[in-house]
């Protein structure tokens, strides 16, 4: 089975991220950047995958020079080629990160095509839903299981308040939900092996934007609470606090 599993570079959870000069985009002196969680739950199920059915797995992302770390780092985990789009556009959207991917996707005509639901930086939720109009493949959303049969898969994907059975032929596109398999950790000897894997480089295709950014702000910081005991003086301090600062009498 030939296996293509997508992946992206992000700011660690733990990061403090600050706006750019520009308005538009993040710092990234000083912040640490990992592999996106929700790819990494695709990616263990790819490995799974491959492990029972044979095939080849090929990881592949589009992102600047920088991105090298996140794909020795899926090496490490069990890929068996890296394949690195070089994102020559100072601006990018999904739209462009999509286009990209399905351009080699035509060439590698995967069986089976992974990501994360979602990378936790912009969270746009769109990556599997345009790669299945530009692939014209089924493309299934958030899946929290999968049972593989000769040609089709069948599983479940969370929607809300409940889950959802479904059931699409190959070639597909899953975009798959944290928890659906708990990725490993890679010994020293795949760290070392991975760092001597050569890693395919291609230019990314040039795409219009479909979308920009006008403005990124952080979120206003919440104000201090304030607490009432419930004594007859704090009436009239009530009063005053939501006339004065609430402003809602």
């Amino acid at each position: 089975m030939n296996i293509l599993v997508c992946v992206s570079r992000v700011p660690d959870t733990a990061a403090k991220i600050k706006v750019a000069g520009d308005n538009k985009s993040v710092e990234t002196t000083g912040v640490k950047f990992i592999l996106n969680p929700y790819d990494e739950y695709a990616l263990e199920e790819a490995i799974q995958l491959q492990e029972s059915k044979g095939g080849e797995l090929t990881v592949l992302t589009v992102a600047g020079d920088e991105a090298t770390d996140i794909l020795r780092t899926a090496l490490a985990m069990g890929a068996d080629k890296a394949i690195h789009i070089k994102a020559n556009q100072l601006e990018k959207d999904s739209f462009y990160v999509a286009n990209n991917i399905a351009n080699v996707a035509k060439e590698l005509n995967p069986d089976i095509i992974f990501l994360g639901k979602q990378s936790i930086d912009f969270d746009s939720f769109q990556i599997s839903s345009l790669l299945g109009g530009l692939l014209d493949l089924p493309s299934v959303d958030v899946v929290s299981s999968i049972n593989y049969a000769d040609g089709s898969i069948t599983g479940e994907k969370d929607i809300e308040g409940g889950k959802e059975s479904f059931e699409t032929s190959l070639p597909a596109i899953i975009s798959v939900q944290k928890g659906i398999k708990e990725p490993r950790y890679p010994k020293l000897p795949q760290i070392m092996k991975a760092k001597q894997k050569p890693i395919e480089v291609k230019e990314a295709i040039e795409t219009p934007l479909r979308t920009e950014i006008l403005e990124m702000t952080l979120p206003e910081k919440a104000r201090a609470g304030k607490i009432l005991t419930g004594s007859d003086a704090d009436i009239d301090e009530l009063v005053r606090l939501l006339h004065e600062d609430a402003k809602v009498i």
